[in-house]
């Protein structure tokens, strides 16, 4: 079977590659020769992944999955939520986006947040989608320079480490993405048999 995985984010093809079974052939949007940038315009976070799900299959006629991540900041009403990737502007950049987000936070003691991350599969003209979420909070300052995005400030329930001090098979296998993607194998593991 092969599957495009609607994104541009190496990191995130690194760490979904290694949870997806080896009978699954992963092709990214520039394997498909897909470079311009596919629309995110809703206002939830698995709207946003149906849409480029979507778009690449109308557009490309592959079967695919997009997913889109937010962190929801308990203090901050949910936010930035949709709009993680680029809260600080449209630059999206992630140092920015740490710096406001503890800005933002500098006076509040509820630091509690939960990554969440909707994959939507388009595959033989059906849509399903699946959900991870993993609860935590936000630290002070930055520790760990593994991961990507808001990793150096986002510290699991129950640990002392954040995502960026851990290795990616821990954070497979308590993250929201890789909570995700076992939900989506297990699903297309039950077509096979």
């Amino acid at each position: 079977m092969k599957l495009v995985f609607a994104t541009n984010n190496n990191n995130k093809i690194k760490e979904v590659q290694s949870l997806i079974p080896s009978h699954i052939t992963l092709l990214s949007l520039a394997d498909i020769e897909c470079f311009e940038d596919i629309p995110e315009t809703q206002p939830t976070i698995e709207g946003n992944a149906i849409q480029k799900a979507e778009y690449v299959k109308d557009n490309y006629g592959f079967d695919c999955f997009a997913d889109d991540t937010g962190l929801e900041v308990d203090a901050l009403n949910g936010a930035p939520g949709v709009y993680s990737a680029r809260f600080a502007g449209p630059q999206r950049d992630a140092l920015d986006n740490m710096k406001k987000l503890l800005t933002d936070l500098e006076q509040s003691s509820n630091r509690d947040a939960n990554f969440k991350t909707v994959i939507a599969l388009s595959l033989q003209n059906k849509m399903e989608t699946f959900t991870g979420i993993c609860e935590g909070d936000i630290t002070k300052t930055q520790h760990g320079t593994d991961g990507f995005g808001y990793d150096p400030i986002f510290r699991p329930k129950g640990l002392q480490q954040t995502f960026a001090e851990m290795p990616l098979s821990q954070k497979n296998t308590i993250g929201h993405r890789g909570k995700a993607v076992s939900l989506l194998v297990k699903y297309l593991n039950s077509l096979e048999s």
